[in-house]
């Protein structure tokens, strides 16, 4: 598994390849383990470790500490191919051992889709909401009222400054150090219960750390903040967009749906992550303040926001209040304000709390980057998978330190739930560096000037007939040679899982667009050697290896050349599917939607967009333009009826191939009727090996599994 890294306030990375194993300032501060034990545990053989129990213990522990050091301190100390070989050992010691399988374990991460919704746990101490402030006025009469309840000078009562993550509130509850439930806050009494969703959020331990000078009690009650950084936020939007369905309206919005998932996969997907603010004060801990509880959380292994600063009086609160409210915006999460808190715990109880906002804290809100401009005109951008966005285009305003000309409206549905017109003023809403939006529209200002926005029927680059699928609210243009759409089109085309041309990556298909060398994918196949000669950086030989892969490329199966035309719902396990049905592609193309609908795996969705993707005028161009050049349009099933050499047979590959990439092997085997499965067991019919076989040889040893090579291979698939 990939880790997903974690960015710091700067929106940097921090990478650690295999040659840095342990950075030697971060080797000063991790835990106690050795690079000598990390190094065993890296390199165990699965079928020869002699107490399963301890080793799997051990290598759990040494993957919470690398989370630590990755989601938490964002100072990873080994390299993601390490940390992937540690969590593949466990992976393998768990499946061999399934009675060691606990809870706890990085493997549990995410369970299967919850049945019957979510259940309603209580807060073991009700969760509050804090009462805000507006102006410096206002915190100034909140900080009066504490100094005279408390009966105390300003000079004696501390503060602790902390940003207020714009995100949603959950409880954690950990037993003897293992989580065990999750809540949302719900009406501060009790909530709902999304313990599966919160354990796929790595910055969230599943087991806290145990030490010495750190106890850890048997019932620890923590509260923190969900929140999605402002990429990840653009990432959804993005993909949501451009599969037709309603986008967020800003971070929290979506924080808040990602946590309700009925399918905890989904909201693994979405990259969640979490600061911890606080806690119930638990019995046993000799904690005087929120300022220490929050450097124990953080010793313990849960995920403290680092912007935290103590103040005495209006003036050093003030302070904190200026630096943030510009730095706040090169942060990688959204904040809206400041909390202010009583440090001292006994002086917090000595305030207590009315029935909903403690009266030892206070949120101080930065004012809203919201401004009033006119709409001018709306435009519709066709983006790269043809769908269509209307624009509008504003009378230039600053918001938030930038000048906004621009914002989107997302699709024609929330044209028409805004009641938005050209001519509009409207209020645009930034917060950071989130893209702009109209929040809505001022009717009041309307003069009998405003026009009506409708979308239009046909594609407004290239003509062709824009679609609405049922359930979507996007318009899309379904040509294949839509000049809007076509490099990313053409990269899909060329990529290695579909046409598979070695050498035709972005960067030169970039510069072919750019020389006008060609306008759509199936141009490909007519390049001459001197327009390709004539590119920056190639030379004979990259030239004539170019025109040999493209060559090569034509006989690609029919499976490939479909999921490679780039259809709407079609990707590479569909295209499988559907032309093990029809044998050519003329068989496909004259399918009607019921043919194709009734289909099992494929559906009226698929069926929908496979019918219109044929109907499309400029589509049948380019696929006639690629029958014409010679790619294959007949599918593999011929060939598997020949060739019944690997018919029925289940292979496993290790190793490393001279001639064969794993995927080409793999495809080869395929295509000759046969499967490849990553593991070998007794119903393996054959183990190809290559150069340095890993521990899969030994296995097909022992269970006397046939063991060939690659020219015993190459023999093999010989015509």
């Amino acid at each position: 598994m990939k880790r997903e890294g974690y960015k710091n306030n700067k929106g940097s990375n921090k990478k650690v390849t295999d040659k840095e194993t342990i950075d030697k300032n971060a080797a000063d501060k991790r835990p106690d383990t050795s690079a000598g034990t990390l190094e065993n545990l890296l390199n165990i053989d699965v079928g020869k470790v002699k107490d399963p129990g301890e080793t799997i213990n051990a290598i759990r522990d040494e993957l919470a500490r690398h989370n630590y050091y990755y989601y938490i301190k964002d100072n990873p100390i080994i390299s993601d191919a390490q940390y992937d070989r540690l969590m593949r050992n466990l992976e393998e010691l768990e499946k061999k051992f399934p009675a060691l399988v606990t809870p706890d374990s990085p493997t549990q991460r995410i369970g299967a889709p919850l049945e019957g919704g979510f259940g309603t746990v209580e807060h073991g101490e009700r969760m509050l909401s804090l009462q805000d402030a507006f102006s410096y006025e206002e915190l100034k009469d909140f900080l009066t009222r504490v100094y005279k309840d408390l009966g105390v000078g300003e000079d004696e009562v501390e503060f602790v400054c902390e940003l207020k993550i714009d995100g949603s509130a959950v409880s954690l509850v950990y037993e003897n150090g293992i989580f065990v439930r999750g809540a949302t806050r719900g009406d501060g009494i009790s909530g709902e219960d999304i313990t599966s969703n919160l354990k796929t959020i790595r910055a969230i331990p599943l087991k806290l750390f145990k030490k010495p000078a750190f106890k850890i009690p048997p019932r620890l009650e923590v509260r923190g903040e969900v929140y999605l950084a402002k990429d990840e936020f653009k990432r959804i939007n993005s993909e949501r967009e451009e599969e037709g369905l309603p986008t967020f309206a800003n971070p929290r919005n979506a924080a808040a749906g990602s946590l309700r998932q009925i399918d905890p996969g989904n909201t693994a997907r979405r990259r969640l992550n979490v600061f911890i603010y606080g806690a119930v004060i638990p019995s046993g801990l000799n904690i005087a303040s929120h300022h220490e509880m929050l450097d124990y959380l953080s010793e313990i292994g849960l995920k403290v926001n680092p912007n935290i600063k103590k103040a005495s009086g209006l003036e050093e609160i003030k302070k904190y209040l200026e630096s943030w409210k510009e730095k706040r915006k090169n942060l990688s999460y959204e904040t809206d304000g400041v909390v202010v808190k009583v440090d001292k715990y006994s002086y917090q109880q000595k305030l207590g709390q009315t029935s909903r906002n403690p009266r030892w804290a206070i949120a101080y809100k930065f004012p809203p980057e919201e401004e009033v401009t006119r709409i001018l005109d709306i435009k519709v951008n066709v983006g790269r998978t043809g769908t269509l966005t209307p624009v509008a285009v504003l009378d230039p305003v600053k918001v938030a330190g930038s000048t906004i000309s621009h914002a989107t409206l997302h699709n024609e549905d929330e044209v028409k739930r805004k009641e938005v017109m050209i001519g509009d003023w409207v209020v645009i809403h930034k917060a950071g560096d989130v893209i702009p939006e109209i929040v809505k529209v001022i009717k009041e200002r309307r003069d009998g000037s405003q026009k009506e926005f409708n979308m239009p029927d046909r594609c407004p680059v290239c003509g062709s007939d824009v679609v609405k699928t049922e359930g979507e609210v996007a318009l899309r243009c379904t040509s294949m040679a839509c000049p809007a759409q076509q490099y990313e089109r053409i990269v899909h085309f060329t990529s290695k899982g579909a046409m598979d041309i070695e050498g035709l990556g972005p960067a030169v298909v970039e510069k072919l667009l750019n020389e006008k060398l060609i306008r759509d994918a199936a141009d490909i196949y007519y390049l001459k050697y001197e327009d390709i000669f004539a590119l920056e950086n190639f030379k004979e030989k990259s030239t004539a290896n170019l025109l040999k892969a493209i060559e090569k490329s034509k006989q690609r199966p029919l499976s490939r050349l479909l999921f490679a035309m780039g259809i709407r719902h079609v990707g590479s396990h569909t295209s499988e599917i559907l032309t093990k049905i029809f044998p050519d592609l003329d068989s496909l193309m004259n399918a009607g939607y019921e043919r194709i609908e009734e289909i099992k795996e494929i559906g009226p969705k698929i069926a929908e967009s496979v019918v219109s993707f044929f109907r499309q005028e400029q589509n049948l161009r380019v696929i006639e333009k690629l029958r014409k050049a010679g790619v294959n349009f007949g599918s593999a099933q011929k060939k598997v009826s020949e060739k019944e050499a690997f018919t029925g047979k289940t292979f496993v590959l290790t190793g490393k191939l001279d001639d064969f990439s794993r995927e080409q092997a793999s495809e080869i085997i395929e295509n000759f009727g046969g499967r490849v499965t990553s593991s070998v067991s007794k119903s393996t019919g054959m183990v190809l090996a290559g150069k340095d076989p890993g521990s899969k040889l030994d296995d097909a040893v022992k269970l006397n599994i046939r063991v060939i090579s690659e020219e015993d291979f190459k023999k093999m698939i010989k015509d």
